[in-house]
């Protein structure tokens, strides 16, 4: 019997290509089923262009659904088993749970659930207004899918982060205290009001008068002190915990595999980095004002019914009404957030476009056309905030009435038990206080919902990053040193990158790289020689196959070890906000100003450098701004050579140089690479010419081998390859 949840679940993605994936998760656990979003990112094979519907399908029949990829019509669509997943504005996964009288309940993992209406609905899952149908990933579930073990979802447990507070538990028993005595100062305020008119002024007690007005000053220097005193230690616990919290975010980050980073964006990891501040703002400042609101909401409430028990009845009535009005907004106000963040984001995109593409503009004469895009993102902006503003005058009209019905209803019953004498004229004027000071705890209390909401899924990003492995476990057979034989064998390695239907970039290899020697990988674009480099570089590992050194597995040998004896140049090289020294001299704290010197010379930068207006110590901008790409690579050459490893692994890395420093710096490497293991990947031949051994790879299979002379002599693909760029005789 299939244990369907009464409310259709709800996940929001947490990376900006996790849609698919999400949708996943949405109907797994409508199912009764609770899988780790990380797991169903690697079986669809997400990366930082998201994931396809045959990913999705795969994900899905690996787990135990029966999937059916269609392109529907609407009344076709009114007829599947739903919840199914709809291919939404043509960029975005959505799933569908409910159709009801034309109303079309989709749950939106960038959003929230929605409920459209056709004519909205058509619009998103066509594409576009000429077409009459969309694509749809149905599923159901099968026996298997039943069978399989309920996983855990991702810890939400609070106790990762709770441990960060106990260090700190004498500063939060004084931050009690310190909250405690506030409240019971705020307490005291109206029995002040209460006694200053009931006895200073009927008795005519001028002298009563001053020792109260005395008392209320003190309590309010009391209080501004306490005041002072919580914001301080707030300061100090939440300083010390986002210091705490984001450095082993950091040492966590750093531990993990290079694919890591192969399928996230900047943006997703920057993102996680700030939501740490969103737990430590809730837990440190959100929660404890709430529970202390919510400590005066109860008292005042209390105090309230001591003075007026119909008052009570009344203040009681119009928070419960006050509340669902505001509620009903919530859902409305978020969408139209969204809406306004999406258009603004167009807006933002229109004009660095126009800015950045204003040369290309002119020239095609094209000004009027990009102008016109641009008014019509305005106009959408427009309405965003005609209904935004409509909304927010509704929700303010309903509050404002709300509130002047209550304090109208209330000056009346308790001026009406002044009159009859069931209530002294300083007990009115304590009521009104007291009204007055519930309005706080009640918005505290909508917002720290709110904020709960947004700890909760931040809290589930960052212990997904924390459940993830690390690139060395503890538990692995790891050698720390190199072995004497430092020859490369790649035994049979295949690799694909993650997708469905992606073909092997490699595929087989077969192929043995000799120490000391100079190894030169060449061939078309797209062939996978950069791809090759990543493997033995190990930010990939093989999917079939392995990479030897020497006798050794590669994946036994600790990543930190064999980096340190590999010095890499890639096309994608990154150069830090840094000086031009500490550019090169990049893996020592305190340079080695004869090293550095030497890989300038190698590098041909000495010129360069005596350009600067500070020589080496010049700042160059965050990666490279400012320089030419020439530049840049003899910079990251520098770099490769500064670090004077055993192997060295050069991508491309001269293909941005003028023919005159390309010579240079070739002639300066040969003298370099002796005794070195080296491996060039290259377009332009003419640098791997006197190579003691060149690969030549197509479509990721080796099919030649040997010296340049040898492969000329041959006439083969190699031979067709170089004849133009070399200027051989047919």
């Amino acid at each position: 019997m299939i244990n369907l949840r009464q409310r259709f679940p709800f996940h929001k993605q947490q990376d900006t290509m996790d849609c698919g994936a999400t949708c996943l998760r949405i109907i797994a656990e409508y199912y009764g089923r609770f899988y780790p979003i990380q797991k169903l990112r690697d079986l669809s094979h997400s990366r930082k262009s998201g994931a396809t519907l045959f990913d999705i399908s795969e994900a899905a029949e690996q787990i135990g659904f029966q999937t059916l990829a269609a392109r529907l019509s609407v009344e076709q669509l009114k007829d599947v088993q739903l919840p199914c997943i709809l291919h939404w504005n043509q960029y975005h996964y959505v799933v569908l749970y409910k159709i009801k009288k034309s109303r079309y309940y989709i749950a939106d993992p960038g959003k929230r659930r929605l409920r459209l209406p056709e004519t909205e609905f058509k619009e998103s899952w066509f594409g576009s207004k000429d077409k009459e149908d969309g694509i749809a990933l149905i599923l159901s579930p099968t026996p298997h899918f039943y069978m399989a073990s309920n996983e855990l979802a991702v810890s939400n447990s609070w106790s990762r982060v709770f441990h960060y507070f106990y260090a700190y538990k004498k500063l939060f028993i004084q931050l009690f205290i310190a909250m405690a005595a506030g409240s019971f100062i705020s307490l005291i305020a109206p029995l002040l009001t209460q006694s200053i008119v009931d006895i200073g002024i009927n008795t005519h007690d001028l002298h009563f008068i001053y020792i109260i007005l005395i008392a209320q000053v003190m309590l309010f220097i009391g209080a501004t002190s306490i005041d002072f005193i919580q914001s301080w230690i707030l300061l100090h616990i939440s300083t010390r915990i986002n210091i705490s919290i984001l450095t082993d975010f950091l040492i966590k980050i750093l531990k993990l595999p290079l694919g890591f980073f192969e399928t996230k964006t900047t943006g997703d990891i920057t993102q996680r980095m700030s939501d740490q501040q969103k737990i430590e703002s809730f837990l440190t400042n959100t929660s404890l004002s709430t529970l202390f609101s919510i400590f005066n909401l109860i008292v005042f409430i209390i105090l309230l019914a001591y003075y007026n028990l119909m008052v009570f009845l009344v203040s009681i009535v119009s928070y419960l009404v006050y509340v669902v009005w505001i509620v009903n907004f919530l859902n409305r106000r978020r969408e139209l957030n969204h809406k306004q963040f999406e258009v603004s984001s167009k807006n933002q995109n229109s004009i660095i476009e126009l800015m950045n593409g204003i040369v290309e503009i002119k020239l095609n004469n094209c000004e009027k056309q990009k102008r016109w895009g641009w008014e019509r993102i305005q106009a959408g902006v427009f309405r965003i905030r005609v209904k935004t503003l409509a909304l927010t005058q509704y929700q303010q009209a309903g509050s404002k009435f709300i509130s002047q019905a209550r304090n109208i209803i209330i000056t009346f019953l308790t001026v009406r038990a002044v009159v009859f004498g069931n209530m002294t004229l300083g007990g009115m004027m304590a009521v009104q206080y007291i009204v007055g000071q519930v309005n706080g705890p009640i918005e505290q209390l909508l917002g720290f919902i709110q904020a709960y909401q947004d700890a909760k899924i931040s809290l589930e990003r960052l212990n997904e990053i924390h459940d993830m492995a690390d690139e060395e476990q503890v538990t692995d057979q790891i050698i720390y040193d190199l072995p004497k034989n430092k020859d490369i064998h790649l035994n049979d390695v295949t690799f694909s990158y993650p997708g469905h239907g992606n073909h092997p970039v490699l595929e087989n290899i077969q192929l043995t790289i000799p120490e000391g020697k100079i190894t030169a990988i060449v061939g078309m674009s797209g062939s996978g020689k950069t791809t090759l480099l990543k493997l033995l570089l190990r930010v990939f590992e093989p999917e079939k196959g392995e990479i030897n050194i020497g006798d050794t597995p590669l994946r036994r040998i600790a990543n930190r070890q064999w980096r340190s004896q590999c010095g890499a140049v890639l096309q994608d090289g990154y150069l830090f906000a840094d000086s031009i020294l500490n550019n090169i001299s990049i893996s020592d704290e305190v340079p080695d100003l004869e090293r550095v010197q030497r890989s300038i010379s190698v590098a041909n930068l000495q010129a360069f450098i005596d350009e600067q207006p500070f020589g080496i110590n010049t700042q160059i901008g965050r990666a490279g701004n400012g320089l030419s790409t020439g530049q840049r690579q003899r910079l990251l050459i520098a770099r490769a050579v500064y670090k004077n490893p055993q192997y060295l692994f050069f991508d491309e890395a001269t293909n941005s140089l003028d023919s005159n420093n390309e010579r240079i710096i070739m002639n300066n490497l040969q003298e370099f690479f002796a005794g070195r293991t080296v491996v060039i990947v290259a377009h332009r031949l003419s640098t791997v010419t006197n190579a003691d051994n060149i690969i030549l790879i197509h479509k990721g299979k080796i099919i030649e081998e040997g010296t340049h002379k040898s492969l000329v002599d041959y006439k083969g693909d190699y031979y067709n390859l170089v004849r133009n760029q070399l200027e051989l005789g047919s």
